[in-house]
Parts: structure tokens; C-alpha cells; sequence
């Protein structure tokens, strides 16, 4: 006990000093934070039973602390039990925010200032939760906190608080304590806070919040390890890339990932298709000229960015739906002598589009890329898909490529077959669109329309035969892709046409040097090419900002893990994989993905959507944002929210509709919510494969081998790292704001944020202007 004690007071004269934060800086009491988490529960019923029992704890208070204050104390914090940790985090920061620190007291405050700027290392005391402490420890600038702990299992507060349990001042403190100078000796300290041992004062929270530390052994059991060491940088210095889907989401990343961490890389052909009147150089200048995706480039070469692409890019206009790409005979030769790998990031995501598109896009434009490499000298190929090939089924996906593969277990299934199938079932819907029988149909329906084309007759009704003769046939091959998706085991025909793309790549690839890489759902970013960018309404995008109305009842299976991965950690696994590939270290398939390294289940993330949604409506003014804040999202089964959410709802207004039929009203009542609420089954019913049906866990074990041969001079910068991500962090300070910023604004219909526009255009050779030779058809870039 002494030698503790001298260890202690040498710590502590080294320069480490104990400060009280009540009465010094705060008149903080114990029962305050604790009715305001419990009043801010994810439920109604949560909130009214944690209410109840605080107004119990008020009562008995007095006689609790009396009897035993550390015993008083723990008996108050018993109300939290069953409440997340990421709530109670959120919540801290808040109840800091806006209860204290409008009430920090400024001659306390001014001392521990002027004791922090000496260079001293501060431990802030307190009887308050860590989850308050910690904020106002950072607020302050004081590295850490000694305060009352929760304990978590599985990320849940048990209701029971962690050694040493800070209890209250004493009755007489606010007299004999309550001075700006909160200083504490460690004698002090023990006596005041009732501890038998000064090692429990180092018990201490550190203020910073922590990454996850989650670091495993890599062990090769197919003794396929490479020995030798394995360099980014050395792989892919002058090689010469052609990639295809730059105009994507991950294809603007990664080529702006290269050209900022690979500016030795050789030649990017950007494979771009011409659209009617805005050829493919145009649409990638308007790219670089409007996309914040290439602000850092900017800031980085500046008025020399036109030099920096014109020496690295070339723009080819081509098609990947054609045979040979689309290319002129020239520079089909010229790329097949000259490239050393093919990404192709293409790809049509929409979950059911026309099947004509989604086999001309998704299946037919892989194999013609696939011909390509194939006719080519030296060229590798890496191949984006998804992980949810893996279609209806549990369990764990292993990185294993199963060739004619059905999530229904089809025994004699070929995807060749199925391929040439499909294509027969196109032609038959072509022709029976075409037949009288359906042309009287259609015929009747454009008579039949109650405005004015109900008037229709000659040419002008032959055009509108032909418009719904399109959408007729389009609406039936976009349920014949359904339908057939589903009786072979896929949710819908977009991850169908992308496993029948891998099954073909399979056969038809065999030999040459491919590696087919599935990242699970794709999102904003956390460091590249800067932290929270996100573009477009992409695959999660609508489901979170449902949960940022009013809507409140998600059915999800909790257990069920929401795979998200940012769209920088794809792009650093597809940096690796091309580099491998043109080593000839390759595996064939790689997942990319977070539900087995750093699972985030659906409880998780639908409450960690809601308090994201909530820190921005707390920062804002205005009756409908206090309302929209206390909506917090809730995971229930299937059946009730048949019972109670928006199903129900739907036929309540139905009933009231029918009702209300008989009066002569202009336009019926509750129109607009009848078709919100179908909307909002329809995006259920879309997003029900991944947040209530299929458990998958997503292995991904073969980047993270690849990863740990990097050399470690370069894991800094190209590793691939998913297991230290926050998911607190992640998404309630990054993923929902870039949501909020970039994507919100375009489901809203309103514009996103105004921003200068960079001119960068083809230009002529003029005398004294600065033009760039660019290689392509002998256009110049001109950028200022």
C-alpha cells in the first residue's frame, strides 16, 4: 500500500493532477444525466417506464444516499440498463452540448485552463457517466476523465456501474467545495471518493475516443503463400490500365485514388461510351470539371492538373455492349499490345431494370471485356460483382467460385443455357408485344383514359399505341427477370444477371489471369479522396433517409449483419487486386466486405441511423425538427409492421376513401398519403433480401492475406483496413451528413449545394494560350 502511494504521489508530482468538476466547474448532480438518457429511450414504452422509475429513484434518493452513498449511486444507475452504448455516447454529447455547457462556470473554467497550458496532465473527477465527462474533457482539452462506468455486453449496459464508483460529495460540499480550484491531492481524493486503494485512481477513461483495435494472425492453410515481398508501387510503376465505369461511383474514385497515390503508375485509359450528342472525352471533362471527387487534385497540381492528365489519362471512346468494345480497328490494337490490366467497375445496379438492359449491361458487356483480354498480349482482368450473388441463402459466403451456381440448388443448371434462354424469352416478348391481341389491348387502354387522349384517333392515337406498346413490353420483361430471378434463388434480377456474368467469366476465362472482386454495399468514404463523400441515390441511401421522417417501425431481423463497407476501402482492395494481378499473385475471387471482420447488425445501424438523424435535428430550430427527433426508428418483425406501420395504414385511408366515395368531391381525400404510403412498401419490399431475409457473413480473407504481404513502408497508404472502423463514427459523423449533403437534396428534389466550377475543356491551338496535348484524336485540354 505505501510503495502504491509513493508510485502514486511521484505520478502525480511528475505532473499529473486530480480535478474535481463539482462545484469547481459544474453543479453537476447524479440523477440529472440519468433522467435525460432515460427520457430519450429508442421507444415510447422505454421512455414512459425509465420515466417512472427516475420519479422512484427521486423519491427514495434522499433515503438511499443517507444510508450509503456508493450503494445509492449504483441503485440510480440501474434505469439504464438495456440502453446501447451508442445511444448513451450520442446522448452525453448532447446533454453536454446544451445542458452544461451553457453553465460552465468561467473563474473555474479560466484555472484549469491556465493549469493545462502549463504542460500539467489533468484527470477530470467526476460523479457523472463518462459518456458526459468525456465531451466536456475534450471541450476543455484534458486528455482523460475519472468517472462512474457502465458495464456492456454486446454493446448493451447492464445496469450495473464499474469499479471505482464515484459517489457524491458530501452534504456540506457545495460550502466546504465549492470553489474555482478543483485541484485534488491523491489523499484528498481517496478520502472523498471512498476508495481503499490508490492503484483504483488510475482507473482512468481516456478522452479521445478509441478506434477498434481487432487484429488476427493471417494464416495460409493452402500453403499458397508468397514469399516474396509484395510492393504496390513496384507492381503497377508504368503499367498500363484501361478501366472501364469511371463515370460510377467507385470508378471516379478509384481513378483519382490512383493518380493521387500512384502518380509512377504508366497510362489510364479511360473507356467512356459516347452519349447522342456529348462524346466521351466531353463527358469525362465535365466530370473533372464539376465532380468534388477531383478537388484534391486540383488543390494539388492546380493549373498544371490539364498537364498532370493529359500525361496520365487518355480517353477512349468505345461500347461495351459491342463486340470489340466499341473501338476503332487502330485502337483495339494498340491497347491490346499495350495494357496490362482491364477493371471493369461497369455494371447496371438498379435491382430490376429491363432484362434486355440488365443482360446487355451486366452480362453480355462482361463478356465482351472478357474477349477483349483474351485477344490481348499480356492483360489481366479484375472484374467487379457484388457478394449478394450469393442470393437467398444463410450462412457464411466463402471465397470459393462455384461455376452454374443457383442459390436454389438447381442441379442442372448452365449458365450458358440459362444466358441463351433468357435471350429467347426477350424475342418471344418482342413478338407477342407486336401481336393484334395485344395491340387491341393497348388500343383500349389509350381509349380508355379519362383525359384527353380518350380523343385520340388517326396518327395521333397510332403514337400512343406505340409509347404503351413500350411500356408494355418493358413492364413485361422487367417481371419475367423478377420472376426468373426468383425460382433460381436470387432476390432480384440485378444480382442474378451479375452471378450469371461470374459464371460465364468462369468458363470462358479459364487460364487467363482474372480475379473477380464482390464488394458488399458501397458508401461514403472515410479518408479518400476526402472524408464523406458519397454521390447519387445508391443502395442505402433512400431506406436511411425513410428512417429520417416520421416513419418509425423497420421489420429487419436484428441479428441480421448490414453489410457496409466505404467506398475507399473497395477502392484500396481493388489497388492491391491489380496490383497482384499483374504480378500473377492473384486469387480468383475477392469479397470485400465487413460482416465477418466488423459486423454491424441491423439493430446497430437502424439505431445508429436514427441518432445520426437525430444529432442533426437537435442542431436545428423549429417545432418540426423537435418533433422529427424524438421519432426514433425501431426494428420489428414482419407481422407487426404489417399490423401497425405502413400496410395498415394504407387500408385505414382505403377504408376512409371508400367512404367518403359517394360525395361529390373534385379530388378524392388522402390521395398524396395513400401514394406515399405505397411508395414506402415498395422500398420496403425492395430492401427486404438485406435487412430481413438471407443472414449472410461475407468472408474476406483473401485481401487481407494480400494486405499483410504489402511491404510496410506502403500499408500506410494502401492497405486495406476495415476492422478498425468506428462504426459510431462512421455512421453518425460521416455516412448520414455526406448522405444528407450529397444524396438527400436528390430524393427531396431539390439541388445539391452550389460550388465553383473548374473550366477544363477541349480547346484549339491558339497563340499564347495554355493548351494540352492530350493523345486522343488530337483534341487539347485547356483548364484554368
Amino acid at each position: 500500500m505505501e510503495q502504491s502511494k509513493q508510485n502514486l504521489s511521484q505520478t502525480g508530482s511528475a505532473g499529473r493532477v486530480f480535478w474535481r468538476v463539482e462545484g469547481s466547474l459544474l453543479n453537476l448532480s447524479t440523477v440529472q444525466p440519468v433522467a435525460f438518457f432515460t427520457w430519450n429511450a429508442q421507444t415510447f414504452l422505454q421512455r414512459s417506464l425509465r420515466r417512472g422509475s427516475v420519479l422512484l429513484m427521486a423519491v427514495l434518493r434522499p433515503f438511499l444516499y443517507a444510508t450509503h452513498r456508493v450503494f445509492a449511486t449504483r441503485v440510480v444507475h440501474t434505469v439504464l440498463r438495456g440502453v446501447s452504448r451508442d445511444r448513451l455516447d450520442l446522448l452525453g454529447e448532447e446533454y453536454f452540448q446544451y445542458k452544461l455547457k451553457p453553465h460552465l462556470k468561467t473563474e473555474g473554467t479560466g484555472k484549469l485552463k491556465e493549469l493545462l497550458d502549463s504542460g500539467v496532465e489533468v484527470v477530470l473527477v467526476s460523479q457523472g457517466l463518462d459518456h458526459v465527462m468525456v465531451p466536456l474533457a475534450r471541450y476543455l482539452g484534458a486528455k482523460s476523465v475519472l468517472c462512474n462506468r457502465l458495464e456492456f455486453r454486446d454493446g448493451i449496459a447492464t445496469g450495473r456501474l464499474l469499479g471505482p464508483v464515484i459517489r457524491p460529495r458530501g452534504a456540506f460540499a457545495r460550502i466546504t467545495g465549492g470553489g474555482p480550484d478543483g485541484r485534488r491531492s491523491t489523499d484528498q481524493l481517496t478520502r472523498e471518493l471512498g476508495v481503499d486503494s490508490y492503484a483504483q485512481l488510475a482507473a482512468s477513461v481516456p478522452a479521445e475516443r478509441s478506434s477498434p483495435n481487432r487484429v488476427r494472425p493471417v494464416v495460409h492453410y493452402d500453403g499458397t503463400r508468397h514469399s516474396a515481398p509484395f510492393s504496390v508501387r513496384k507492381a503497377l510503376a508504368g503499367q498500363n490500365i484501361m478501366l472501364v465505369g469511371v463515370t460510377g461511383f467507385i470508378g471516379k474514385v478509384w481513378l483519382v485514388n490512383l493518380l493521387m497515390d500512384l502518380p509512377e503508375i504508366g497510362r489510364l485509359y479511360l473507356l467512356i461510351r459516347r452519349q447522342k450528342t456529348n462524346p466521351a472525352l466531353r463527358r469525362f471533362e465535365k466530370i473533372v470539371e464539376e465532380s468534388p471527387v477531383f478537388d484534391q487534385l486540383h488543390d494539388r497540381y492546380g493549373s498544371k492538373l490539364a498537364e498532370f492528365l493529359a500525361e496520365k489519362v487518355e480517353v477512349i471512346e468505345g461500347d461495351v455492349s459491342e463486340s470489340g468494345l466499341g473501338l476503332a480497328l487502330d485502337v483495339a490494337d494498340r491497347l491490346r499490345s499495350n495494357l496490362d490490366v482491364v477493371v471493369n467497375s461497369s455494371g447496371l445496379t438498379d435491382f430490376n431494370p429491363d432484362l434486355r438492359d440488365a443482360l446487355a449491361t451486366n452480362v453480355d458487356a462482361s463478356m465482351h471485356i472478357l474477349d477483349f483480354v483474351r485477344q490481348s498480349d499480356h492483360a489481366g482482368l479484375v472484374h467487379l460483382s457484388t457478394c449478394y450473388v450469393a442470393g437467398t441463402r444463410d450462412g457464411r459466403v466463402s471465397e470459393r467460385v462455384r461455376p452454374n451456381y443457383t442459390p436454389a440448388g438447381i442441379a442442372d443448371f448452365d449458365a450458358e443455357q440459362e444466358h441463351a434462354a433468357l435471350y429467347e424469352l426477350v424475342r418471344k416478348a418482342e413478338h407477342m408485344a407486336e401481336s393484334p391481341a395485344v395491340t387491341q389491348e393497348l388500343r383500349n387502354e389509350a381509349l380508355g383514359k379519362q383525359h384527353a387522349a380518350k380523343h385520340l384517333q388517326g396518327p395521333a392515337l397510332e403514337i400512343q399505341i406505340r409509347k404503351n406498346r413500350i411500356r408494355w413490353l418493358r413492364n413485361y420483361l422487367t417481371d419475367a427477370g423478377i420472376k426468373r430471378a426468383r425460382e433460381l434463388g436470387w432476390p432480384n434480377t440485378y444480382t442474378f444477371t451479375k452471378s450469371l456474368a461470374e459464371s460465364l467469366i468462369v468458363k470462358y476465362g479459364a487460364g487467363l489471369p482474372i480475379a473477380i472482386v464482390r464488394p458488399a454495399i458501397v458508401e461514403t468514404s472515410v479518408v479518400k479522396p476526402f472524408q464523406g463523400w458519397n454521390e447519387g441515390i445508391n443502395t442505402s441511401a433512400s431506406l436511411s433517409y425513410l428512417l429520417g421522417t416520421y416513419f418509425r417501425q423497420l421489420p429487419t431481423n436484428e441479428r441480421k449483419r448490414l453489410d457496409i463497407i466505404p467506398v475507399d476501402a473497395v477502392c484500396a482492395g481493388m489497388t492491391l487486386i491489380a496490383a497482384a494481378v499483374v504480378e500473377r499473385r492473384h486469387d480468383t475471387l475477392y469479397q470485400l466486405a465487413t460482416s465477418v471482420t466488423n459486423p454491424c447488425d441491423m439493430r446497430r445501424s437502424i439505431e445508429l441511423t436514427s441518432l445520426a438523424h437525430r444529432k442533426h435535428y437537435r442542431a436545428q430550430e423549429g417545432l418540426e425538427y423537435w418533433l422529427r427527433l424524438r421519432f426514433d426508428a425501431i426494428p420489428v418483425s414482419k407481422e407487426r409492421y404489417r399490423r401497425m406501420s405502413a400496410p395498415a395504414q394504407k387500408a385505414i385511408i382505403k377504408s376512409i376513401q371508400r367512404v367518403m366515395a359517394p360525395l361529390p368531391l373534385k379530388r378524392p381525400p388522402l390521395v398524396k398519403a395513400e401514394r406515399s404510403l405505397e411508395k414506402v412498401e415498395k422500398l420496403i419490399g425492395l430492401f427486404e433480401p438485406f435487412i430481413l431475409q438471407n443472414e449472410h457473413d461475407f468472408v474476406a480473407d483473401n485481401i487481407e492475406k494480400l494486405s499483410q504481404a504489402l511491404v510496410p513502408e506502403e500499408r500506410p497508404a494502401f492497405a486495406y483496413d476495415t476492422r478498425s472502423l468506428d462504426w459510431w463514427e462512421y455512421w453518425i459523423n460521416i455516412h448520414i451528413p455526406a448522405l444528407r449533403r450529397w444524396t438527400y437534396p436528390l430524393i427531396e428534389g431539390r439541388p445539391i449545394e452550389a460550388r465553383p466550377r473548374r473550366n477544363f475543356q477541349i480547346a484549339t491551338a491558339t497563340p499564347g494560350s495554355d493548351t494540352i496535348k492530350t493523345g486522343t484524336n488530337g483534341a487539347t485540354w485547356r483548364f484554368s
